[in-house]
């Protein structure tokens, strides 16, 4: 079964430094999942050759714009090229009645069904069961309600194969809270906004240094780490590696376009 990641964005609050914003591509046995879709996504999506049409469910880890605002642009471009399969999306209750007020306003009725799922955003939850792929969401510690997901591989095709497993933690404060639900993953996706010198400023905000994001995956036990959503002031991410690295060794950059097969 394919299992493999694409970044499309790697960077933090605007495009910067060649980085766009937050998006991955998980392909999980040709099924296409989207997660988090900001601003620019669908060029990126095009620029690697990724077929928008076959993307089959979305999912929105919370509304702060760099995660979401391409959403909307995606939903259309989908529309005019005659998109008639339904498309599940996942997401704060709230981005329902965003999406419902863009097209209102836009006189756009969509020639495709989104099938909404509202997150919980305070458990621990299913969200897709589908061939061999299940989906849970958990909650992160953010400025305001945030999840992350986790993916993993059911009935590997030979016992003794572990199954395989990719967690997404977006924008999130340190918190150990989030380990048992992220345990043993095969690759772990965790933000790394800010180098330690500046781990106040990232307590503040509720974002995570390179350090903090080593802290976890080694608490996690997981097997490999990909840092990102890397602040606009690192021009080079060389540093947030180096630092991550310290603590685990298994960690890689997020760049964008790099095809990882987990």
């Amino acid at each position: 079964m394919t299992f493999s990641l694409t970044v499309l964005g790697s960077n933090a609050a605007i495009p910067a430094n060649n980085r766009n914003l937050s998006a991955h591509l998980l392909n999980a046995d040709e099924r296409f999942h989207l997660i988090d879709c900001g601003e620019g996504t669908q060029f990126q999506l095009k620029k690697y050759h990724i077929s928008i049409q076959r993307i089959r469910h979305v999912y929105i880890s919370h509304l702060h714009g760099d995660h979401f605002f391409g959403l909307i642009g995606l939903l259309n471009s989908m529309h005019l090229l005659g998109r008639r399969e339904p498309l599940h999306l996942y997401a704060p209750a709230m981005l329902q009645e965003i999406i419902r007020i863009q097209l209102e306003a836009s006189q756009t009725t969509l020639a495709f069904h989104v099938d909404f799922h509202p997150l919980s955003m305070d458990r621990y939850e299913l969200l897709l069961e589908e061939g061999r792929i299940s989906v849970h969401s958990f909650p992160l510690r953010h400025s305001v309600p945030a999840c992350g997901f986790i993916f993993r591989e059911i009935n590997p095709p030979r016992k003794i194969i572990e199954p395989r497993s990719y967690a997404y933690c977006s924008d999130t404060g340190y918190s150990e809270d989030i380990i048992p639900f992220i345990r043993n993953s095969g690759l772990l996706y965790h933000e790394a906004t800010f180098l330690q010198d500046l781990a106040a400023v990232a307590a503040e905000k509720l974002h995570s240094t390179a350090m903090e994001a080593a802290t976890i995956a080694l608490k996690a036990h997981v097997r490999k780490l990909l840092i990102g959503h890397f602040s606009a002031r690192y021009e080079d991410t060389g540093q947030l590696l180096a630092e991550a690295r310290s603590v685990f060794p298994e960690t890689y950059a997020a760049e964008e376009g790099v095809i990882l097969n987990i």
